[in-house]
């Protein structure tokens, strides 16, 4: 997913550390996403990868606008 913009605010920074992942982590993976999937509960798009600090994690998004150049991360946690 090159030329990605990431909106981020410090309430969605908090919540993804709750569960463990910091927004590098979450960065890196959509990056790397070779496959976008929609989740199950949500129906926002949500990818899945590891980490280069040896995570497995989920990371679910909005796009802001059409393009789906601008990313808004929803939740991200560890997948064991």
């Amino acid at each position: 997913m090159p030329n990605v913009l990431f909106v981020w605010n410090d309430e969605i920074v908090e919540y993804i550390a709750q569960h463990g992942v910091s927004q590098d982590e979450f960065e890196e993976v959509v990056l790397n996403a070779r496959h976008i999937e929609r989740s199950r509960s949500s129906g926002r798009p949500v990818v899945f990868g590891p980490t280069s600090s040896g995570k497995f994690i989920a990371c679910v998004f909005e796009y802001l606008d059409d393009g789906e150049v601008e990313v808004v991360p929803v939740t991200a946690y560890e997948i064991d």
